[in-house]
């Protein structure tokens, strides 16, 4: 199934367009989002006549985390959207590194998710809050993207996840929607070994897209995958996602230009791991299994 086409915002013509006016307009932090544990702030940036909202994620408001002593968030989080662009599948949305009102940071577009009827949801009062709510590609209400059920079977149109303590000595089970866009989400997070892939970070769009956000903690040479989406663990990988791969092994060639823009973000040792992964993944042909060696379940999940 190709992925669906792009919309680019209201005056913008193109994604191309769109990283322009994310990298040249004018930013104005309008609120902050308060579920964040870094410094996010939403903002409007206008350039040419057109406008987009964004989230402005400055270098200085980053926390330091022990295990990531080298580059920072902002470009990690850059650097996953180039990824994502090279595959052709847009889980990303459009993000470029620049300087703001606070010093350098990664700005991204605002992605409205959509509420269980279609609309769309925004805090008022200045702060925002996303998740996973909306419409599905093939009618499958997007709030449905994980859910936990009874019994020791996912269903159909499920993949189970793991076994989960709801109180009261009880226990049910995490499963997660067989969605092709979900699906290709795992492929990504499994390239650039995403360490931090909740429920929270899945953001269906109004025009039935899936958006994958908070992409900081990533690029690590050693195997930190930890991921709500192991519903397809050992699995074949699909004809289109072993195409896809074949075609960014080429992209990811010392010299290509993907590369060399990956080379000003993340160190020569993480780019030599990203290599290794994609290699690993078309050499097996199958989605990654947890290692066993770090907790494959982020936490908290959502």
């Amino acid at each position: 199934m190709p992925a669906p086409e792009r919309l680019p915002a209201p005056g913008v013509t193109d994604t191309g367009e769109l990283e322009e006016l994310l990298a040249e307009g004018e930013l104005t932090v309008v609120g902050r989002i308060r579920e964040a544990s870094n410094a996010v702030l939403l903002c409007t940036v206008t350039h040419d006549g057109a406008s987009v909202d964004c989230v402005y994620k400055p270098v200085k408001g980053e926390r330091p985390l022990w295990d990531f002593p080298d580059g920072n968030l902002a470009r990690r989080e850059v650097a996953a959207y180039l990824i994502s662009e090279a595959t052709g599948w847009g889980l990303v949305p459009p993000t470029v590194l620049r300087d703001g009102p606070y010093g350098e940071g990664m700005v991204q577009q605002w992605i409205e998710s959509a509420g269980p009827e279609g609309d769309t949801e925004r805090d008022a009062e200045g702060d925002a809050e996303g998740g996973p709510e909306g419409d599905a590609e093939g009618g499958t209400p997007a709030g449905a993207l994980l859910a936990l059920v009874e019994g020791e079977e996912a269903g159909e149109g499920w993949k189970p996840v793991a076994f989960a303590e709801v109180g009261e000595g009880r226990t049910a089970l995490l499963v997660h929607a067989d969605d092709p866009r979900l699906r290709r989400l795992s492929v990504l997070d499994a390239v650039i070994n995403n360490g931090d892939r909740k429920g929270g970070h899945l953001l269906p769009a109004p025009d039935g897209r899936l958006y994958g956000i908070d992409h900081g903690v990533t690029f690590h040479a050693e195997d930190k995958l930890r991921t709500l989406l192991w519903g397809w663990a050992g699995e074949p990988l699909t004809g289109e996602a072993r195409e896809v791969l074949a075609e960014l092994a080429a992209e990811l060639a010392e010299g290509a230009p993907l590369a060399t823009r990956l080379a000003e973000l993340i160190t020569e040792v993480e780019l030599a791991a990203v290599r290794d992964r994609v290699a690993h993944l078309l050499r097996t042909g199958t989605h990654p299994q947890p290692s066993g060696q770090w907790p494959a379940i982020p936490w908290p999940p959502v």
